[in-house]
Parts: C-alpha cells; sequence; structure tokens
C-alpha cells in the first residue's frame, strides 16, 4: 500500500466509480479544491488501483479534515486509519499544531478511531449531515 499526493488525473481514475467512495461530493467540488493551494489530498494506492483516499485544509497553522473515503468493497481493513494516519503526518510537516474534523454522532467505528487517535469531542454541529444529523467536532493538538 503506497500514498502519494493526489493530482488531477488521479480523478480521471476516480470519477467513474466516486460512488464507490463517497456521496456527498462531486468531481467538480474535488477539481476545486485541488486547485486550491490551501487544500492537499492523498490518494492510497494498492496493486496500482486507488482504494482510498483523504484531504484536509489549511489555514495558519490550523488543519481540517476535508474527507477520509474508503472504496467500499475495501472498508474494514484499516485502510481508513492509514489514511488518517497519513493526514497527521501530512499536517505536521505543514507545521500545524491542530487537527480538526467533523463526524455523524452516530458513527461509533469513526468516533473510536478517532478518539484512539487522540482526538478529543469539543463540541457538536446541529443537523450538520444532510440537515438531519448532528457531528461531533473533534481535534487532535500536535
Amino acid at each position: 500500500m503506497d500514498f502519494c499526493k493526489m493530482t488531477l488525473q488521479d480523478l480521471d481514475k476516480i470519477s467513474p466509480n466516486l460512488s464507490n467512495f463517497d456521496n456527498f461530493w462531486t468531481i467538480g467540488i474535488f477539481k476545486e479544491e485541488l486547485k486550491n493551494p490551501n487544500c492537499h489530498y492523498i490518494i492510497c494506492v494498492q496493486e496500482g488501483e486507488i482504494i482510498g483516499f483523504g484531504g484536509i485544509s489549511v489555514v495558519l497553522d490550523e488543519a481540517t479534515v476535508n474527507n477520509i473515503a474508503v472504496r467500499t468493497d475495501k472498508r474494514n481493513q484499516k485502510i481508513g486509519k492509514k489514511i488518517l494516519n497519513e493526514l497527521i503526518i501530512l499536517s505536521k510537516s505543514l507545521n500545524c499544531s491542530s487537527i480538526t474534523l467533523e463526524v455523524n454522532v452516530e458513527n461509533i467505528p469513526a468516533i473510536k478511531l478517532y478518539e484512539n487517535f487522540g482526538f478529543k469531542n469539543l463540541g457538536i454541529r446541529k443537523n450538520y449531515y444532510y440537515g438531519t444529523f448532528d457531528a461531533y467536532i473533534m481535534t487532535l493538538y500536535i
């Protein structure tokens, strides 16, 4: 399993199967993110195929996790954990002092993953997902 910076060419590979990764972002949104100098995305490649990706936005010395997505047929293999670890390494290399993310309050496996990395629950965003589900705001100080 290898990690590298996501490029616009990688989007061409992801685009036909985006629903296998992520149902809430479009390729257009990803293209805009990749053009933004404050956004940094990585891909996870296994046997020549992109099986996951993740991204952060950086403002001053604070990183925000934009997303972590793993291909549906590759889930429950600790790939999300590895992507998160790579995003933390990337954040440190960009001299960030913290990383913040939102997680659905009902997504217990993800919450446990973030807690295992040392993220702390700092609050709630009401109706954050689809105008229905609340999200915890979790931060890791690095």
